[in-house]
C-alpha cells in the first residue's frame, strides 16, 4: 500500500522549512570562517605574509563573503516576495542559492586551510594538505550526494520498468511500442 501523494502546497511549505533548517548549519561556519578572515589583518605577523598569501588572503575573503550572501539570500528573498504565492519560485531560487553558498563556502575554506598551511609549513607540505582537503570536500559534499542521487535514479527507473503496462497499452519492447525511451525530438518517429 503506497502513502497517499503530499499536497504540492504542503510539500512547499516543507522543503522551505528543511532547507531554511540546512542553511542555518551553514550559515554557522561560514560567520565563524568569516569573522575569523575579518581580523587576520589586525594581527601582529600580517606585515611577515609574503605577496601571495595576501593575494590568496584577499581572494579567499571575497569567496566568504560571496558565500555568505548566497546563504543568506534565502532570507532576503523571502522577506521580499513574503504573501506573493510564489512558494515554488521561492523555494527553487533558496536551492539555487544555497547550493551556490555552500560551493562558495567550501572553496573558501579550502582557501583558508591553504594560507593557514602556507604559513605553518613548506611548499609540498601545502599543496599535499590542500589537495588532499579539496578532494575531501569534493567527495563528501558533491560526489557521494551525486552517487546516491544516480543510484536513486536507477532504481526508481528499474521499478517503472517493472510495472506492468497499463490496460490496452503495448508491453514494453514490443514491436508497436516505439524507443522505451524518446531520445531527442524526432528520434523514434515514424
Amino acid at each position: 500500500m503506497e502513502d497517499a501523494p503530499e499536497p504540492r502546497a504542503r510539500r512547499l511549505d516543507r522543503n522551505w522549512s528543511e532547507l531554511l533548517q540546512e542553511i542555518r548549519v551553514a550559515q554557522t561556519g561560514v560567520q565563524i570562517l568569516f569573522a575569523f578572515l575579518l581580523t587576520l589583518p589586525f594581527t601582529q605577523r600580517w606585515d611577515q605574509v609574503t605577496d601571495f598569501q595576501r593575494a590568496l588572503y584577499l581572494a579567499t575573503l571575497l569567496v566568504v563573503a560571496a558565500a555568505s550572501a548566497l546563504l543568506i539570500g534565502p532570507v532576503a528573498y523571502h522577506r521580499i516576495m513574503f504573501r506573493r504565492g510564489a512558494r515554488a519560485r521561492l523555494v527553487a531560487a533558496a536551492n539555487t542559492m544555497a547550493l551556490a553558498g555552500l560551493a562558495m563556502l567550501g572553496v573558501g575554506i579550502n582557501g583558508a586551510v591553504l594560507l593557514v598551511v602556507d604559513v605553518l609549513m613548506g611548499p609540498l607540505a601545502t599543496v599535499l594538505i590542500c589537495s588532499a582537503t579539496a578532494a575531501f570536500f569534493v567527495a563528501l559534499w558533491w560526489a557521494l550526494p551525486q552517487l546516491t542521487r544516480w543510484e536513486l535514479t536507477a532504481i526508481h527507473e528499474d521499478a517503472q520498468d517493472s510495472r506492468p503496462p497499463a490496460p490496452g497499452a503495448p508491453a514494453p519492447g514490443a514491436p508497436d511500442a516505439g524507443p522505451p525511451h524518446p531520445g531527442p525530438p524526432g528520434a523514434g518517429t515514424r
